[in-house]
């Protein structure tokens, strides 16, 4: 009987392992990627200018077979062209990478390491809008080069955007896959890294000189 018990519970745990956490890009849009995207600049006096607010949050949840974390971006600035009311290029966000961070002291070193974002030879990363239409629900389709880890690639992702007199707001959840900007590195053997992250982004940008 004893043990029938102990083969139950050996059972049991080994499902566990096997099933793992879930994967939090499983609840967002994942972003497919194809090659960058012509960039058109704005008529020369069209357009209002803001500028990204430090208040704004980029943030991301990578996830492994037994958990995810936590982590974003401290140091990053941009400026959203707006013109008849709604967001239109030149937009563009960059990133500081080595303002990386994450909900371990560990992990936030290791993320900017050459296993991840080899913060020290890729310093910086940039989002540049290159086109945006609207949605279904109220929401907008976002297109844009995404320069990381010394590759750029156009993606697209759902947005909630709003453009007022005082400000810009841009809130989505999205995913892209790591290994499409060269991020390889597969965690242990026995908890391997997924490849989608989850993307956060809540910016808010006030009218100013770029």
């Amino acid at each position: 009987m004893k043990q029938t018990h102990l083969t139950i519970v050996a059972t049991v745990l080994t499902a566990s392992i096997l099933v793992g956490c879930s994967d939090p890009a499983d609840s967002v849009h994942k972003s497919e990627t194809s090659a960058p995207k012509q960039t058109s600049a704005a008529p020369a006096g069209a357009g209002k200018t803001y500028v990204v607010s430090p208040e704004s949050k980029i943030g991301f949840v990578g996830s492994k077979v037994t958990g995810s974390h936590n982590g974003g971006f401290t140091n990053f600035s941009g400026a959203v062209s707006v013109a008849d009311g709604k967001v239109v290029t030149p937009t563009e966000i960059k990133i500081e990478m080595a303002s990386t961070w994450a909900d371990a002291d560990n992990l936030t070193g290791h993320l900017k390491s050459p296993d991840f974002f080899d913060a020290a030879k890729f310093p910086t990363s940039t989002f540049t809008v290159t086109g945006i239409t609207a949605a279904e629900g109220g929401t907008n389709n976002v297109t844009g080069n995404l320069a990381l880890h010394g590759v750029t690639n156009s993606i697209s992702f759902p947005a909630k955007i709003e453009v007022a007199d005082a400000s810009v707001t841009v809130k989505a959840e999205f995913a892209i896959n790591r290994k499409n900007f060269a991020i390889n590195y597969p965690g242990k053997a026995d908890d391997l890294i997924r490849d989608n992250v989850v993307i956060k982004l809540d910016v808010t940008a006030a009218p100013g000189a770029k």
